[in-house]
C-alpha cells in the first residue's frame, strides 16, 4: 500500500472542499465553476500518476547521495525531524522562487498557477514536470545525511499544509501572519498583478520571504491566473503550453546564446532586438476570466463519469506498489486519457464523442482487470454492464442534445 501522506489525505481533500463550497455559499461568494475545479483536480491526478514513475528518479538520486556521498548519517527522532522539515522548507524556498525566476523551470510551475479562481481545488492543480527541475534544489539535505524515508515524510506535511491555505473563505490571522504561510499570504502568491507576481514563495513558513526580500503583504484582492492565460480546460495541453510557447519563441531567437539566456533569464524575457522584456501589465477593466458554458445535463454527465475516475484513481494509487509495470503504464494511460475527455466536454469539441465511446470500453476494461480479484466476476461483470449502458444512454442523448442546439442556432 502507498502510505505517502498526500495520497492518504485524499478524502480529506473533498471533505474540506465541501466545506469551503458550503461557508462560500453563506459569505455569497461564488468561489467555484465546475470546468475550473475538475481542470484543477485533473491536472492533480496527472501529477500523481506520472509522479508514479518521475519520483523514481528523484528519490532514487537523493537516496544514492545519501548512501554514498553523506558527510554524517543524521539519526531519526522527532528534533531531527522538526530541523528536517525546517531545512526542507528553506530548500522549498529557493526551488519554488526559481520556478518562478528561471522560464524554463517556470514551465514546470505555471500549470499550478494557470487557474483564474483561488480556491482548495487550486491547490491540487499540480505539474506533471516541476520535479525534473526541482529536485536537486534538496540535494544538500542528503549530503547533510538526512534519511529519504523522513525526506519523503517532511515533504508530504509540507506539501498537505499548503492545501489549505488555497482559499478566499479564511481572512488575515493575526500573530501567525508573522511566521507562517497563511491564506493571505498565498493569496498574494497567486496574483498576476505587478506588484504581487513573485512574491510569498515560502511553502509552510513565511520568514524565509521576509529574510530574503520577496515578501508582500496582501493589500487590495488579487487578479488569480496567469499573464498569458491558457484559455483551456485540457490538463494535458494546461501542462505543456508554455512549453508550446518556448518553442516556438526559440525559434524566433537566431543565435545559440540568446538562446540560452531565453532558458534561463525570468519568464517573459526576449533579446533586445526582438523587443526586449516584457513585463506583466496590470489586469484591464476589460479582462474576463476563461468560461465555456454548457448544457446541464453535460456537466452531470462529467461529473458521473468523474465519480467512476476518482474510485479508479484512490485504487491505483493506494495499491499501486502491488502493480508490476505493464500495469501502472496502462492505468496511467487510462486516467490520463479520461482526464482529457472531460475537456473535450467543456470545450466542445468535435472530437469527443467518436473517442468517448472508445474511452469507455477501454476504461471498464482497466477497471475489470483491476477488480476481479477484489469482486466476484459475475457481480463485477454486471455492475460494469450497468455502468456502460447508462453511459452510452446519456452520451448519446447528450449528443443528440448538442445537435438539436446547433440546429437551433442556424
Amino acid at each position: 500500500m502507498n502510505l505517502s501522506p498526500v495520497v492518504i489525505a485524499i478524502p480529506m481533500y473533498f471533505i474540506l472542499m465541501a466545506i469551503e463550497m458550503i461557508t462560500l455559499r453563506f459569505q455569497k461568494h461564488p468561489g467555484y465553476r465546475l470546468n475550473d475545479a475538475i481542470t484543477n483536480i485533473n491536472c492533480g491526478v496527472i501529477s500523481q500518476v506520472t509522479g508514479v514513475f518521475i519520483k523514481v528518479l528523484s528519490i532514487g538520486i537523493y537516496t544514492l547521495i545519501y548512501e554514498n556521498l553523506a558527510f554524517m548519517q543524521i539519526p531519526n527522532n522527532i528534533w531531527t525531524f522538526l530541523l528536517l522539515f525546517f531545512l526542507y522548507d528553506l530548500c522549498y524556498y529557493w526551488a519554488h522562487r526559481k520556478s518562478h525566476e528561471i522560464n524554463l523551470f517556470w514551465g514546470g510551475h505555471v500549470v499550478h498557477h494557470s487557474s483564474e479562481e483561488y480556491n482548495l481545488s487550486v491547490a491540487l492543480r499540480q505539474s506533471s514536470t516541476q520535479t525534473i527541475w526541482t529536485f536537486f534544489f534538496y540535494f544538500p539535505l542528503a549530503l547533510l545525511g538526512f534519511d529519504p524515508v523522513m525526506l519523503v515524510l517532511a515533504s508530504g506535511i509540507n506539501l498537505l499544509y499548503q492545501f489549505w491555505i488555497h482559499t478566499e473563505a479564511i481572512g488575515k490571522m493575526g500573530f501567525l501572519e508573522k511566521f507562517m504561510n497563511t491564506p493571505s499570504h498565498h493569496r498574494v502568491h497567486h496574483g498576476r498583478n505587478p506588484k504581487y507576481i513573485d512574491k510569498n514563495h515560502g511553502g509552510t513558513f513565511i520568514i524565509f520571504d521576509k529574510w530574503f526580500g520577496t515578501f508582500q503583504e496582501e493589500e487590495e484582492t488579487p487578479t488569480y491566473g496567469i499573464t498569458t492565460p491558457v484559455n483551456s480546460w485540457n490538463p494535458f495541453w494546461v501542462n505543456l503550453s508554455h512549453y508550446a510557447t518556448m518553442k516556438e519563441e526559440l525559434a524566433m531567437i537566431p543565435n545559440w546564446g540568446d538562446k540560452i539566456r531565453y532558458l534561463f533569464n525570468k519568464p517573459g524575457w526576449l533579446p533586445e532586438y526582438l523587443g526586449g522584456y516584457r513585463a506583466p501589465q496590470e489586469p484591464g477593466p476589460d479582462f474576463n476570466k476563461f468560461d465555456t458554458v454548457v448544457p446541464p445535463t453535460f456537466n452531470w454527465y462529467v461529473f458521473f463519469q468523474y465519480v467512476m475516475l476518482l474510485v479508479l484513481t484512490g485504487y491505483f494509487l493506494f495499491q499501486v506498489n502491488n502493480f508490476d509495470w505493464t500495469i501502472k503504464i496502462g492505468v496511467s494511460l487510462a486516467i490520463i486519457w479520461t482526464t482529457v475527455s472531460f475537456s473535450g466536454v467543456f470545450e466542445k469539441r468535435s472530437w469527443f464523442f467518436p473517442q468517448e465511446v472508445l474511452r469507455l470500453i477501454s476504461f471498464t476494461g482497466v477497471l475489470f482487470l483491476l477488480f476481479e480479484t477484489l469482486i466476484s466476476v459475475p457481480l463485477l461483470l454486471s455492475v460494469l454492464g450497468v455502468y456502460l449502458l447508462i453511459s452510452f444512454a446519456w452520451l448519446i442523448k447528450n449528443q443528440q442534445s448538442k445537435s438539436k442546439i446547433s440546429t437551433a442556432s442556424l
